[in-house]
C-alpha cells in the first residue's frame, strides 16, 4: 500500500491513475504540455467541459503537485495562468504515450471493433 498526499493507494498504477485519471484531467495535461494557459484559453480547447468540472479538475491537479495556478495581480483584470509543475513535466512522455496509443486505435479500429474486443478488458 502507498500513501501519497493523505491518499492511499493499493499499487503503482492507481498512483498514476490517481493522478491522472478521469475524463478531463488528461485532456487538461495534454494541453499543458504546450506551455502555461489562462483558465478561458483551457476552457476553450477543452470543448464540452463545464466550469465547475474544469475548476474542479484544475484544483484536485494543484493539490496532487503536478499543475501550478500563478496570479499575476500586479494590474486589472487580474490574471491567473496554470502550468505544468517540475513534477507534472515528468507526465510529459507518457501523456505522449497515451495520445499516440489514442491515434492508434482511433486510425485502425471501427467503433463496433472497439466495443466489441475491448470492452472484455
Amino acid at each position: 500500500m502507498y500513501r501519497i498526499n493523505g491518499k492511499e493507494y493499493p499499487c503503482c498504477t492507481s498512483i498514476t491513475m490517481g493522478i491522472i485519471g478521469g475524463k478531463w484531467k488528461s485532456v487538461i495535461l495534454f494541453h499543458l504540455m504546450e506551455g502555461p494557459l489562462r483558465y478561458s484559453e483551457l476552457k476553450r480547447k477543452m470543448e464540452g467541459v463545464t466550469e465547475r468540472t474544469l475548476s474542479l479538475q484544475l484544483k484536485q491537479l494543484e493539490e496532487d503537485r503536478v499543475v501550478r495556478r500563478d496570479v499575476y495581480a500586479s494590474k486589472p483584470p487580474l490574471k491567473v495562468e496554470y502550468s505544468l509543475t517540475e513534477l507534472g513535466k515528468t507526465l510529459i512522455p507518457l501523456l505522449k504515450s497515451i495520445a499516440k496509443w489514442g491515434e492508434f486505435v482511433a486510425a485502425n479500429h471501427s467503433e463496433n471493433e472497439v466495443a466489441g474486443p475491448l470492452s472484455k478488458y
